[in-house]
């Protein structure tokens, strides 16, 4: 299928295109890479009258380092993450999860956060590390945590006239470990389930943060807040993830069924990723 017909705009300037997302409201869809919006346009399970290109402006690219955070334009490829040593490393190893490599290289960190599935690997990461969302409006800026920022499938807290700018990780120090596990039929396909960890621990081994994400097992991705809840203090030996994992899941109340699979199953392979992810975090915190 081919998609709707619609007036294509490539704005020179950021500022011109929140312009043209204020003129034209909710008839007007942003589009960067175009890896998640060209099969829905095509495929017509979208349509808008304007499509305004940002993909070119360099003001949304690139990776900041600071003492503290990590600020990487939206418009910063997959592609260049992936490679950048400068990268969140969390994020850096999610990346070779996400489709293919010529993919990869037109897709962009703000296209997939915003267009936000539930089974990708981006939001998820940006939950766990609590990452903040700069939005830029012709009214302003605004800043969005990332607990905020998830509001459906395929919904967000981005107003219609807004353009996620920025996303600013906090950099994480000390003995600290990070791990993404997940379970698709085919590599690059959306997970079936599949999880993040990351973890901070001292001199002693003990935990001092952690941030465990679930993608793939409901309509936004989810933290464990329960299992995160009951970690802090402990010594990572005393942690088993098997049952780390089951109790991370057990408080989902809508996990899908689908080909794919019956819900029940889905929770039962989720844990299993939260176990993975767990071991290799810890592994890494260990000989941090």
């Amino acid at each position: 299928m081919k998609p709707a017909a619609f007036a294509y705009h490539a704005p020179a300037t950021l500022a011109e295109g929140v312009a043209l997302l204020a003129e034209f409201g909710d008839t007007a869809k942003i589009i960067a890479g175009g890896q998640s919006l060209i099969p829905m346009l095509a495929l017509r399970l979208a349509a808008f009258e304007h499509l305004v290109d940002i993909g070119r402006l360099p003001e949304l690219r690139g990776i900041e380092k600071g003492e503290a955070t990590v600020r990487i334009g939206a418009g910063t490829t997959q592609a260049t993450i992936e490679r950048s040593a400068a990268a969140v490393p969390l994020l850096a190893r999610a990346t070779p999860l996400i489709g293919h490599f010529q993919i990869r290289n037109r897709g962009t960190l703000g296209g997939s956060i915003a267009h936000a599935d539930a089974a990708a690997e981006y939001p998820a990461v940006a939950l766990t590390l609590d990452a903040d969302m700069e939005a830029i409006s012709a009214a302003g800026r605004r800043n969005i945590p990332a607990a905020d920022f998830f509001t459906g499938m395929w919904s967000t807290a981005l107003a219609d006239d807004e353009v996620l700018a920025n996303v600013t990780f906090p950099v994480w120090p000390g003995r600290t470990g990070f791990a993404i596990e997940e379970f698709a039929r085919r590599h690059g396909d959306f997970a079936i389930a599949g999880a993040t960890v990351a973890i901070e621990v001292d001199a002693g081994n003990r935990i001092r943060r952690c941030g465990i994400g679930l993608f793939g097992l409901g309509s936004t991705p989810e933290r464990a807040v329960t299992a995160e809840g009951d970690l802090t203090g402990r010594d990572i030996a005393d942690v088993v993830p098997d049952d780390l994992g089951r109790t991370a899941v057990s408080g989902l109340r809508s996990v899908p069924s689908d080909l794919h699979g019956p819900a029940e199953y889905r929770k039962r392979v989720g844990a299993a990723m939260v176990a993975r992810a767990w071991r290799r975090a810890c592994a890494e915190a260990r000989d941090g």
